[in-house]
């Protein structure tokens, strides 16, 4: 079979992390070889973008230098890790991918969607095959979010205002591309959740 591309987003706290690693081994199981990965980070260059963009103050960075310094990890992620996976027929699962950046910085910190789509037709120009959206309540999402203390909760920081603008955002987005975005319950337990998405991968694979 043909490797897929998949992302998870969701907002802060909604799970992504765990349903990506539950996400992963479910495809070992069906003894396919996924690569596991993340963003922002992913490949090393763009490991060292990561602690500018998730640590320090709020306000260090303006959206449209988010966008920037989001892209320019992405790209080193893509050339380093995602196409060198799917050109060895690996599946590539990713905590994250281009649909942050399009409600993260194009839809709640300003109007520059316009910019993100841009910007990412010429320097990505990539998208997932299937994009699972995690949904939560945010002030649930945002509680777990600060509970984990990672030091990396500069976007947690933005309030409880900020995440539900990003949730807002994220079902938008599943509503504009429903072919490739699946908009998945994660109020629910993990196992729930994950029995959930092995279905929807499922499914999908069946179709290649």
């Amino acid at each position: 079979m043909s490797p897929l591309f998949i992302s998870l987003e969701g907002i802060d706290g909604s799970g992504k992390s765990t349903q990506t690693q539950r996400l992963v081994e479910w495809l070992q199981t069906q003894g396919r070889d996924p690569v596991r990965t993340r963003e922002p980070g992913g490949s090393a260059g763009a490991e060292e973008i990561r602690r500018l963009l998730v640590e320090g103050d709020p306000d260090r960075w303006s959206a449209e230098t988010e966008i920037l310094l989001f892209t320019a990890a992405r790209r080193d992620h893509l050339e380093r890790t995602i196409r060198p996976a799917l050109a060895a027929g690996r599946d590539v699962v990713t905590d994250r991918f281009a649909d942050s950046t399009r409600v993260y910085q194009g839809a709640t910190r300003g109007d520059l969607r316009g910019l993100v789509d841009r910007i990412h037709a010429a320097a990505i120009d990539v998208e997932p095959d299937l994009t699972l959206i995690l949904d939560m309540d945010p002030e649930l999402a945002l509680s777990r979010g600060l509970a984990r203390d990672s030091g990396e909760d500069r976007f947690e920081d933005f309030g409880l205002p900020f995440q539900q603008k990003l949730r807002a955002g994220f079902r938008e987005l599943a509503s504009e591309a429903p072919e490739r975005c699946v908009l998945v319950d994660a109020s629910t337990d993990p196992d729930t959740i994950s029995g959930t998405l092995s279905q929807i991968v499922a499914e999908r694979l069946s179709r290649r």
